[in-house]
């Protein structure tokens, strides 16, 4: 059968057309830079191969443009829409209502429009893709995917605040987590590569939206992502983890209301408030020309990581691997060299030779010295999605 993916990021929609269940790639693209001017699209498929640059200023417009491309009637992979049997969505955040994946019906799309707060950038953009969907691919059965699933092995010491224990109980609030369907697959994919289940792994996903896990054998026991994707790590335009004082200084003190506050934490912030840039691509180019705030920004984004590793090794009680993944981690050379100097004590050495080498497939980039591995592992979070879509139906 053939199936959709949509993998629906903050400013980001990659897709991979699948023939399951024989893990088949028909075609494979991405929309970057939505909301932008210069979006970039890119279409590949065995009879053609597409990259152009365009204004897409919303993800509705951007699954558009993949479906124009995908029903093309002279180099289109489908010849109609009904040739699509399974569409899988990426969805960031399911709440307390969601620990699996589902089929999506009425209910489904409601409880994931209520929990749009709690994911600003992303659950709003999820929703709209499954609404495109389904107008375009009527006859096709819609799945959801949830980020959070994966992190619910989290134990309670890690995921409870300190707050009144009903806000847990009958609120809700915890840390759920997100990528984790990212950091479920480069895990996998590390454990095969390493030959064990039994491991003690770091898995940092860096792309627009950062995060972090700690994983033993096979199960997250932390990670850095809370209650809404705003905690932990500096991210594109995200703040990332900040004093909660800051939030009542800039209400009582400068003025800003709730509304501007949460703008200004998810959407001004991160590399985009400190450089005015929120691509890692223009940062580190600026910053190899001289920008300062470009240079700091940069310093500030691994030292971040760095303390989330010395955290999580401390819990795990010793690592075997650190795994980087997604968009940044995959092909920044500098961020790797960045997060990974000083580490020696952890028993983390980088080789630079290999780290600066290009590869689609995994690979160590560690020295021949180092205790621990340190893994590129490139995510396929679309693959993930089809099987677990796939599965829903044929279990």
């Amino acid at each position: 059968m053939q199936v959709l993916v949509l993998n629906s990021g903050s400013s980001s929609l990659k897709f991979q057309l699948f023939a399951m269940p024989e893990e088949t790639i028909i075609c494979a693209g991405v929309v970057e830079r939505i909301g932008f001017t210069d979006a970039k699209f890119k279409f590949k498929s065995e009879h053609k191969n597409v990259e152009t640059e365009t204004k897409i200023l919303t993800h509705k417009a951007a699954l558009k443009l993949v479906a124009k491309h995908l029903l093309d009637k002279k180099e289109g992979v489908l010849k109609t829409a009904e040739d699509i049997k399974i569409v899988g969505h990426r969805v960031v955040h399911g709440g307390m209502h969601f620990n699996d994946t589902v089929e999506i019906d009425q209910d489904v799309k409601e409880k994931i429009k209520s929990l749009s707060s709690l994911a600003p950038l992303h659950n709003p953009a999820n929703l709209e893709g499954i609404m495109v969907a389904e107008t375009i691919f009527p006859t096709a059965k819609q799945v959801a995917v949830f980020d959070t699933a994966f992190l619910q092995s989290i134990p309670e010491k890690a995921y409870k605040f300190a707050i009144p224990n009903e806000f847990l109980t009958e609120h809700h609030i915890r840390v759920y987590g997100f990528h984790g369907t990212s950091h479920k697959y480069v895990s996998e994919q590390a454990n095969k590569f390493l030959g064990t289940k039994e491991s003690k792994i770091i898995t940092i996903h860096l792309g627009n939206g950062c995060s972090m896990t700690a994983i033993k054998n096979g199960k997250s026991i932390d990670h850095s992502m809370g209650f809404s994707p705003l905690d932990g790590l500096i991210m594109g335009t995200r703040s990332g983890a900040i004093d909660p004082s800051v939030i009542f200084h800039l209400k009582d003190a400068l003025g800003y209301s709730m509304k501007q506050i949460n703008a200004l934490l998810n959407k001004e912030s991160g590399m985009l408030g400190l450089t005015g840039y929120s691509d890692l691509r223009d940062i580190e180019l600026k910053a190899s020309e001289g920008d300062k705030n470009c240079q700091l920004a940069l310093q500030m984004n691994a030292y971040r990581i760095k303390k989330y590793i010395g955290s999580y090794a401390t819990i795990l009680n010793g690592l075997d691997a650190i795994v980087f993944t997604a968009g940044i981690g995959e092909n920044s050379s500098l961020i790797r060299n960045l997060v990974c100097e000083d580490l020696d004590f952890l028993g983390i050495t980088l080789d630079e030779n290999k780290n600066n080498l290009r590869s689609k497939t995994i690979r160590t980039i560690n020295s021949d010295t180092s205790k621990v591995k340190i893994l590129v592992v490139p995510t396929n979070e679309e693959l993930e999605i089809a099987k677990q879509s796939v599965s829903l139906f044929i279990n």
